[in-house]
């Protein structure tokens, strides 16, 4: 006679799950795409990693209200809510985080400087849009489905 604990049926699905490459994978991506928008979001409000309104190209300066720096607040503010609805609803946050990316490389290259930037913001575009494509193949509520 076998007596389950309670909670095995579970552990035991999340053990399987973790093993799956494709949910390593999912982990991963996630975790970067919520962690590091909120870090560099931040950090538009310290400037300790870099002087980031120098990123931001004239053009585009000029087409914004306010100071470089105050068009930087807004871009912190945008990036920590897209890492917060990475973190939350991944398969709409990669989009997100992907178009904003896009618009990051427009950016850098209408700058016309920081190409190899644009060229590392471009890889990092394409693994947002495999963290949506994993994200998309995933239950929207996971508790919901039982093995």
């Amino acid at each position: 006679m076998s007596i389950n604990a309670p909670g095995a049926a579970t552990i035991s699905r999340l053990s399987g799950r973790a093993a799956d490459p494709a949910q390593q994978a999912f982990l991963l991506l996630r975790t970067v795409f919520t962690v590091a928008p909120i870090a560099f979001g931040l950090d538009k409000f310290a400037n300790l990693l870099t002087d980031w309104p120098g990123y931001l190209a004239p053009f585009v300066d000029r087409l914004v209200p306010g100071t470089a720096q105050q068009a930087m607040y807004a871009v912190g503010v945008i990036e920590i809510v897209a890492g917060l609805l990475v973190a939350v609803r991944p398969k709409y946050g990669a989009v997100v985080v992907a178009a904003w990316l896009a618009g990051i490389i427009v950016n850098l290259l209408i700058l016309g400087d920081f190409f190899d930037v644009a060229l590392r913001d471009f890889g990092l575009l394409v693994a947002a849009l495999a963290l949506w494509r994993l994200a998309s193949r995933r239950p929207a509520n996971p508790a919901s489905t039982r093995e």
